[in-house]
């Protein structure tokens, strides 16, 4: 196996602080900081005086890069909110993912297109699973934090509590590398208030009666999933509402569920997450009837 040379590691912490950007050394070959947690503190050396978080031992500070990196070849995480940056993360797809399931840059370039503006020109970073990296600076006094989904499925945001994998890093799916070096530019207003918006209360999901003899795990999957539907985001919620009710399918073709009242229930969870009546019908008689189709028979002990 090819190990990546670490002054090439070396290199790639150097250059993003020489951008002013604060670095930690990660695992090699992995995303992971390379540096002790809270409750595994010794109290000694840069916590001798109480224990210190990543984003206060990152460091600019070229002497103490070379003296880190020289270590091991440790691949290279940017803080990014001593760094004054908000990075937006495109994600792909996972195994586990409905086929068809539109990915972190085909719902990012949704999320702009609605939003009538065009995908922002910024500094670009394309990770080993063929992500994508935004960089953006955001307003003076402001502090953002960590999102997940926020904005749109799959996209992603790291600012103040979060860190990115600067390119040159590797892992073993391949190397983080630039797409595009063009300055970073300012967080657009239009992403401001997307990510400063009020987010809508959820509204629970209405639970039909179930027999007094139903099957106390095929209750809780159904409960879990038409929750999984309620609280997902436009943009994935009919995948979602299709996986979900193909996870409780199985439950339909044992008879452990009735039909009718799988059919309430996820109604009930689709239009909690903003689907038209119509939409949840569609979409429920697909999967259940796919589910139906399909189901393994029940292994027994």
């Amino acid at each position: 196996m090819t190990h990546h040379p670490r002054s090439a590691l070396l290199s790639a912490a150097l250059d993003a602080a020489e951008r002013g950007w604060p670095v930690i050394p990660l695992h090699p070959r992995s995303k992971v900081p390379a540096l002790h947690g809270e409750r595994r503190c010794p109290r000694t050396g840069d916590c001798a005086g109480g224990h210190r978080t990543f984003e206060q031992r990152a460091t600019t500070e070229r002497a103490r890069i070379e003296r880190c990196w020289s270590a091991g070849p440790f691949n290279v995480g940017i803080a990014t909110g001593p760094a004054g940056l908000l990075v937006v993360d495109l994600d792909t797809l996972k195994p586990q993912d409905e086929k068809g399931t539109p990915d972190g840059a085909a719902n990012f370039a949704a999320l702009c297109e609605r939003a009538g503006q065009v995908i922002p020109a910024t500094r670009r970073i394309r990770t080993p699973s063929g992500g994508q990296h935004l960089y953006f600076t955001p307003p003076s006094g402001t502090r953002f934090t960590n999102t997940t989904g926020t904005l749109t499925p799959k996209v992603d945001t790291r600012a103040w509590g979060g860190q990115v994998v600067a390119p040159g890093s590797v892992t073993p799916q391949g190397s983080y590398t630039v797409l595009d070096d063009a300055p970073v530019a300012n967080l657009p207003e239009w992403l401001q208030k997307a990510l400063t918006a009020p987010r809508k209360p959820v509204r629970a999901p209405v639970m039909p009666t179930l027999a007094r003899d139903t099957s106390r795990y095929a209750t809780v999957v159904l409960e879990r999933e038409v929750t999984a539907v309620a609280t997902t985001a436009e943009g994935g919620r009919q995948a979602q509402l299709l996986r979900a009710v193909r996870a409780v399918g199985r439950f339909v073709a044992w008879g452990d569920l009735d039909r009718t009242t799988v059919e309430t229930a996820f109604t009930s969870g689709g239009e909690s997450a903003g689907l038209s009546p119509a939409e949840c019908r569609t979409t429920i008689r697909k999967a259940l009837d796919y589910s139906l189709r399909t189901a393994r028979p029940r292994e027994t002990a």
